[in-house]
């Protein structure tokens, strides 16, 4: 149990991973330490973890740090427990439908192929990791929010947003200067900010173009007998976009590195995209957003510099492949040359080989390494008593590397997925970078859609390259990120 008072928390904080996993290998896959003023009881392996995720509400219940519950809000998805989380989760569960996923996928696609215009249109390298937080915020606000604004605005809120998160793990101390403070003066401004948008949101009439998250909520609230209050709107609001952005940041980071790391799965997915129609000489330039009324013309050198666009300059210019200019309102169009069309949630099922790479990313990265459960009643577990009271951390990440279901798991292979072998189908809580049982991530098929769809527009247009010598070091906690960044160098094919 280490020292008294901090227990074994430096040695933590100090070796990172390695901490759980030469102690796993010293005491096997129970064991209890001390981390953060706290006894902590580690668990990693499929039996264990079913235990602990099929327990919820009766053996244990969900914990976050009180910071979190704070910044937050404590009648928030992920801090609700009980009845409060079954009403909000079923209000979600429309939010998350394929319905609702099939309408939100042509303006993510726009909004992914204009992100990625701007890795190529820069002279330099690109921060895999600090674009993809970009990416994700902008796919938050505007295809699950359905806001439009201006640049300097998203990048401002964006900004602020970054400080909540940077803050959402801090001592509970609401002082000046104390993250806590820094964290809540951030919600603050969001909720002033969103409570503005949402007042001039609610009083348009909706039009029958495009449903986002919020009209899906409040559509599944009235069906459901209840009326969300303001308050409920705001938090929700922020919570879309804290469960959208950091975790899946950081998937499409490590999806990108893996890319990387490994040519022979680009190439295989390159010619699967070929053979379902999406490769480069398949298509001539579609654009996503429904407004396919752009003017036509050449581009006059094919390695051109890009530069931004004016709202007249909306065009869809042919070149061998093509370019293609999505203009948001209110915002500044980027030319983006991605060759691929309109992409259905049926057309990525059918991209079988893709699904496998993304899945492999996930169980060999899993954003996020574990959960934390605080036990309400002692149980006993693979031979152990687990006190009331205590708090229970199961493993992702271990299990994912510990699980004997996975032939050679220290080996990035998307095939282990694949029909001939699917080594996920022996033992239900083997791969759970989604966790499991009632509080299973609720967006789980959004984060894969917009993995997906960064995969096929980045694999199916572009090239790139390391700009560092060596590939960078992974950081486990509190997400998985690159250490330094992951710096690379983006063209179009």
């Amino acid at each position: 149990m280490g020292w008294p008072l901090v227990g074994e928390t430096f040695h933590w904080l100090f070796q990172g991973s390695n901490f759980h996993i030469s102690r796993r290998e010293k005491h096997g896959n129970v064991f209890k330490t001390h981390l953060l003023g706290k006894p902590v009881i580690r668990v990693t392996g499929a039996e264990n973890i079913r235990k602990i995720l099929l327990g919820e509400h009766n053996l244990v219940c969900t914990q976050w740090p009180q910071s979190t519950r704070i910044i937050l809000g404590p009648d928030t998805l992920v801090n609700s427990i009980g009845d409060l989380h079954k009403k909000k989760r079923k209000i979600l569960a429309k939010v998350f439908s394929r319905g609702a996923l099939e309408t939100y996928l042509p303006r993510l696609q726009d909004v992914v192929k204009s992100e990625i215009a701007k890795w190529c249109s820069e002279p330099g390298p690109v921060n895999v990791y600090v674009s993809a937080k970009s990416l994700t915020f902008r796919i938050a606000v505007r295809v699950l929010l359905g806001l439009k604004m201006e640049e300097k605005r998203i990048v401002y809120l964006s900004k602020i947003f970054e400080q909540l998160m940077n803050n959402l793990f801090s001592l509970p101390i609401d002082a000046p200067m104390s993250g806590l403070r820094k964290g809540i003066e951030a919600r603050e401004i969001l909720h002033a900010c969103m409570e503005k948008i949402i007042e001039e949101k609610m009083q348009k009439q909706q039009s029958d173009e495009y449903y986002d998250a919020f009209d899906y909520m409040l559509i599944s609230a009235k069906e459901n007998g209840n009326e969300l209050s303001m308050q409920e709107l705001k938090e929700t609001a922020v919570e879309l976009i804290f469960a959208a952005h950091s975790t899946t940041a950081s998937a499409s980071t490590s999806l990108i590195l893996q890319l990387l790391r490994h040519p022979a799965v680009v190439e295989k997915a390159q010619i699967e995209l070929e053979s379902e129609g999406l490769g480069y000489e398949a298509h001539s330039s579609h654009r996503c957003s429904g407004k396919e009324n752009g003017l036509k013309g050449p581009l006059a050198a094919e390695h051109e510099e890009h530069r931004p666009l004016d709202a007249e300059d909306t065009l869809l210019m042919n070149v061998n492949g093509t370019v293609n200019c999505a203009l948001d309102e209110n915002e500044e169009a980027r030319c983006s040359r991605s060759h691929i069309p309109c992409l259905t949630l049926e057309k990525l099922s059918h991209l079988r080989y893709i699904e496998c790479v993304v899945k492999e990313v996930l169980r060999f990265l899993p954003p996020v390494s574990g959960g934390y459960r605080t036990v309400l009643q002692t149980f006993e577990l693979n031979g152990y008593q687990i006190p009331k009271g205590w708090s229970v951390m199961y493993s992702i990440r271990d299990t994912h590397e510990t699980a004997a279901v996975f032939q050679r798991p220290e080996i990035f292979d998307p095939d282990r997925f694949g029909p001939e072998r699917d080594e996920s189908k022996t033992g239900r809580f083997n791969y759970i970078p989604f966790g499991g049982g009632i509080r299973s991530c609720v967006g789980k098929e959004l984060a894969q859609m917009i993995l997906k769809t960064l995969a096929v527009e980045v694999i199916g247009t572009c090239k790139w390259t390391l700009a560092t010598e060596k590939f960078p070091k992974m950081q486990t906690v509190p997400i998985v990120h690159p250490v330094n960044g992951l710096h690379v160098h983006f063209n179009y094919a």
